[in-house]
């Protein structure tokens, strides 16, 4: 009778924490779909359950971390085969599910801190320097096609990605040190196919690309798009970010 009366009273806390997490989530709106139907949902239930065992923000980023630090370990050092792809990209959106559990159980349990806060972007940083490199590596070890020069285009993949990455974490500081609040979007309705349009720039996408390792031809024309989109989506941020830096710098906002 305890042992029923104790999995009610979990389920009814898990329950109550799903929906004060559903009221406080971030906007979606700019955000793909991959992230915005897939990943943020899947962090809310894990979140929801994680405050009721104790789980903590930074213990989540550690596991965030843990299952990333595998995937991409496993890589660099397995020859690609069905099982191996299905294992990287498991790993891969296993630690993007917990990059957003972190900020969620933060949120939920009112326990951010500015260490966790520093926690949470170095591994971001780590994982987003180190990704394509291994693909550089695994391409190396395991030639996807007879010209080296392709290892350029992983090695080009992570300077994209850094370099987009840094802006997105610059920006906010910036816009405070100016002493302007967050970028609002126009109040105008999103088109609805924009949130598929730019899925292939979302990380999570890319995690289960993963899976076509087996089949090099395809792993690498979908990898390549990718790398295109991600830097025609680069191209056009910097572009945004230098217009709205020459605004603030003038005084304008």
């Amino acid at each position: 009778m305890d042992a029923s009366v104790d999995r009610g009273a979990l389920g009814q806390r898990y329950r109550v924490n799903l929906e004060s997490l559903r009221a406080a989530q971030k906007p979606s709106r700019g955000t793909a779909a991959y992230s915005r139907h897939v990943n943020r949902p899947a962090g809310r239930k894990v979140a929801a359950a994680g405050a009721v065992v104790g789980l903590t923000p930074n213990g989540a980023t550690v596991i965030s971390a843990t299952l990333s630090g595998l995937g991409i370990l496993s890589l660099t050092l397995l020859e690609p085969s069905p099982a191996m792809g299905l294992l990287v990209a498991v790993l891969l959106a296993g630690g993007y599910v917990m990059d957003s559990v972190d900020g969620q159980l933060a949120r939920l349990t009112d326990s951010g801190s500015v260490r966790g806060e520093w926690l949470d972007h170095t591994v971001d940083c780590f994982k987003t320097s180190s990704l394509h490199l291994a693909v550089a590596i695994s391409w190396y070890r395991f030639p996807l096609v007879e010209d080296r020069a392709a290892l350029l285009i992983p090695l080009a993949f992570s300077v994209v990605q850094s370099v987009t990455y840094f802006g997105l974490i610059l920006l906010p500081f910036l816009r405070r040190q100016a002493g302007a609040g967050p970028a609002v979007a126009p109040a105008t309705v999103e088109h609805p196919l924009r949130k598929w349009l730019i899925l292939p720039t979302d990380y999570g996408f890319l995690c289960w690309v993963f899976a076509l390792l087996a089949w090099p031809t395809l792993f690498f024309g979908v990898y390549t798009a990718i790398f295109v989109l991600s830097t025609a989506m680069l191209a056009l941020a910097l572009r945004k970010w230098w217009g709205e830096l020459g605004t603030l710098s003038d005084g304008r906002v």
